[in-house]
Order: C-alpha cells, then sequence, then structure tokens
C-alpha cells in the first residue's frame, strides 16, 4: 500500500501509536538519521518512496509518539523493522503486531530491540524456525585494503538468466528453503531485475563445463546516498577456498565509494567465521550487532 495517513490509535502505554502517513515523511527521516547505518532498511524505503511518489510501499510504518513527537517506529511489511525503538514503543508495536496477527516472515534489525520485541511476542506468535541473536553489523568507510578483483562488475539484463539461479541458491542456502520455483518465480526475478537494472547487483562471471556461470555475486539490498547495504554475497560451493570472496567484495566497496557512498555496511551470521575474518580483512569493522526470528 502507500503511505497514507491514519486514524491515530491509543496505547496502553504512556503515548499514542499510529500508523505514519506522508507528512510524517520528515521526522521519520530525522528519527533514521540518528542511526543511519543500523536503520538503513526503513530510510531506503522511505527515499524510494519519496522519489516516485505513488510507488506500493509494500507495508506501513507504525510511529510511537510522546508529547507529540515521534520517538520510534516500527517497519511492518514482510519483516518487523524496528527503528530507535524505546520500551513503551516495543509495548506498543507488540500489541499492535498481536492485534493484527503475524504477516511478516521475520524480525530483523538492531539486537537489542529485535530481542526485545520478539520477547513481547513469543508467547503468542508460534512457527518461529530460528533465532539468530547476534549477527554483526560491519561498516566499510575507507578504501579496501585488498586488491578489487577486476572481473567484478555491474550485471547486465541479458544476463539474467544466469544471475537469477545463483540468487536463489544463495538464498536457499542461507535461509533453509528457496524463494521462488527453480527459474525464480515472478515475483522473485522481477525483484533481481530491478537490482540489476538500477546497478546494485555486481557479478563475476567466468567460463565453465556447462558454460557461463556466476563465481562470485553481490547485491546493494538497501541504498541511500551516504550508506548502502550489500546483501547475497555468495560463491558458488564448487569454487570457494580460491580467494575470490575477498578481492570481489573489495570490488563492490570500491565502487560503492566510487558512487560516493560514504559508509558500505553488511550484516552477518556470527557463527560463519569465515565470511567475517574475510569481510575483516577487507576492511570492515564492527559497529553493532543485528538479530532475525525467522518464521
Amino acid at each position: 500500500m502507500s503511505l497514507t495517513n491514519s486514524a491515530a490509535r491509543g496505547s496502553a502505554t504512556a503515548g499514542t501509536l499510529r500508523v505514519l502517513g506522508g507528512a510524517d515523511a520528515p521526522a521519520l527521516l530525522r528519527l533514521c538519521e540518528r542511526d543511519p547505518v543500523a536503520n538503513l532498511f526503513v530510510s531506503a524505503r522511505l527515499l524510494g518512496l519519496l522519489a516516485r511518489p505513488g510507488t506500493d510501499l509494500g507495508g506501513q510504518v507504525w510511529g510511537w509518539f510522546e508529547d507529540g513527537r515521534l520517538v520510534s517506529a516500527c517497519w511492518a511489511g514482510a519483516n518487523l523493522v524496528p527503528v530507535e525503538a524505546t520500551p513503551a514503543a516495543l509495548d506498543a508495536f507488540a500489541a499492535q503486531a498481536r492485534a493484527e496477527g503475524r504477516r511478516c516472515s521475520s524480525l530483523v534489525g538492531p539486537a537489542e530491540s529485535v530481542l526485545a520485541l520478539w520477547r513481547r511476542l513469543e508467547p503468542s506468535w508460534r512457527g518461529v524456525r530460528e533465532v539468530r541473536a547476534h549477527q554483526p553489523l560491519m561498516v566499510c568507510d575507507t578504501e579496501p585494503a585488498v586488491r578489487p578483483d577486476p572481473a567484478v562488475r555491474r550485471a547486465t539484463l541479458r544476463e539474467l538468466d544466469l544471475v537469477v539461479p545463483a540468487c536463489v541458491a544463495m538464498f536457499t542456502e542461507e535461509i533453509g528453503y528457496a524463494p521462488a520455483p527453480p527459474d525464480g518465480g515472478g515475483a522473485y526475478r522481477a525483484r533481481i531485475a530491478e537490482l540489476v537494472s538500477t546497478g546494485r547487483s555486481f557479478v563475476r562471471i567466468d567460463a565453465g563445463p556447462a558454460g557461463p556461470e556466476v563465481v562470485f555475486k553481490a547485491e546493494l539490498g538497501a541504498v541511500t546516498p551516504k550508506v548502502v547495504q550489500v546483501q547475497g554475497v555468495w560463491v558458488p560451493p564448487h569454487r570457494r577456498g580460491e580467494g575470490l570472496s575477498e578481492p570481489g567484495m573489495a570490488a563492490v566497496v570500491e565502487a560503492a565509494r566510487a558512487d560516493g557512498v560514504q559508509h558500505v555496511s553488511l550484516y552477518v551470521n556470527d557463527y560463519n567465521a569465515r565470511a567475517l575474518a574475510a569481510y575483516r580483512r577487507v576492511g570492515f569493522r564492527e559497529v553493532g550487532s543485528f538479530a532475525t526470528v525467522l518464521f
């Protein structure tokens, strides 16, 4: 749905919860700017909507107001994503989420807020598959510390039939189920095509025994003028151990910085020691912690 005004709703705690509307956009952006790296998902969605009026937002944004001032927010779509959430706001967000029923496939965002929100929802929301309680949030804001791979470049639409299967394989390995049928499905394929057409998909394509194959890929999942978040970093299993990921990530960092981006961010599972070590060698440093609750 588009971002539209909604009638205010009272909360059991002090303050007011209501669905944010277009007039609230400046206040929401200021709220996200308190931590532009941690709150990137919501600010990127909002900036995209403002740049293309009438675009489907893909969800609602709940705002928590105290004394008429927006102090916290929560993206409510395919994911629940808290923004600068206070304890009172978390109480209100949890009550709203319980009243509407679970519509999301995950809770994701700053670990303290996500885990506190989940504690409030766990007694009534069943079917959780996994709780990833600590996912280091990392940033690179310097030139990469390793030499970028000159073969890593932005993908083109004519390569979509190579890129989509690689994205499906990565998603399946990371989440535990395929996002769509093997051909990518219409909606999923359209999402990948959008990333490719906007220059947010990076690949290295080598000649393989059966023809060209993606041997490194990554996408910029959320983008603002100052901060981007890398997602979907993947090397096929039969090419791992060849040193492709570090120079590949360095190439992505270099390209983002060339576009004027100050902070290249990502978050990674804490048990993925190899990925953590690789990102640190590229020049990423830990600046916080995310958590994800998967349904």
